[in-house]
C-alpha cells in the first residue's frame, strides 16, 4: 500500500445518525467504540496523512499501521524505499536507442513500473530528470506526514 487518499477520499461522507459531514474513510474502514478515544485519536493521525480505507473490495486496503509508533515506522521506511528510488535515478544511464530502451525495461523493470504513466515518454523509456522529480515529490511528501504525525505525537 503507499500511503494517499484513494480517489473516493474526496467524496462527501455524512453520518448516518446525525447526517453531519465526517471524514470518508472508505468502504473498507471498520469504527472504533465511540468511547475509545485512543483508538479515534489514532484514526484522526491516519487520516490526516492520508491513510484511507478505500480500494476495489478485492483484496481490502492494504497495510494499515494499528498504532502511532508503527504509522511513525512505516513512514520512515517509505522515506529509505524512496531514497533508495531516487539514488537509483541518479545513477543510471538512460538509454538513447532502442535496443538500449528494450534492454533497460528488462534489467530495471522493478524501477520503471514505480514510474506513474504520466511521466513516461511516448517512446516507453523513463527520462531521468521526470523520474527524479516525482521521488523528489514523494519524499518530500513522505518527509511533511512523518513530520506531521511526530507533532502530533508530541516527538519532534
Amino acid at each position: 500500500m503507499d500511503i494517499k487518499k484513494g480517489d473516493e477520499a474526496g467524496k462527501e461522507a455524512k453520518c448516518p445518525e446525525c447526517a453531519q459531514l465526517m471524514a470518508n474513510m472508505g468502504k473498507d474502514f471498520e469504527a472504533p467504540k465511540k468511547d475509545n478515544l485512543k483508538a479515534w485519536a489514532h484514526i484522526k493521525n491516519l487520516y490526516s496523512v492520508g491513510v484511507t480505507f478505500h480500494s476495489c473490495g478485492c483484496t481490502g486496503p492494504g497495510y494499515i499501521p494499528q498504532d502511532t509508533e508503527r504509522l511513525i515506522a512505516y513512514l520512515q521506511e517509505l522515506h529509505q524505499d524512496y531514497h533508495k528510488q531516487l539514488n537509483f535515478w541518479r545513477e543510471r544511464h538512460e538509454p538513447t536507442n532502442e535496443r538500449e530502451i528494450a534492454r533497460d525495461k528488462s534489467k530495471n523493470w522493478n524501477y520503471i513500473t514505480q514510474i506513474p504513466v504520466d511521466a513516461k515518454s511516448k517512446k516507453g523509456s523513463v527520462v531521468n530528470e521526470d523520474a527524479k522529480n516525482y521521488w523528489i515529490g514523494r519524499i518530500k511528501d513522505v518527509e511533511q506526514k512523518l513530520f506531521q504525525i511526530q507533532n502530533t505525537a508530541g516527538k519532534v
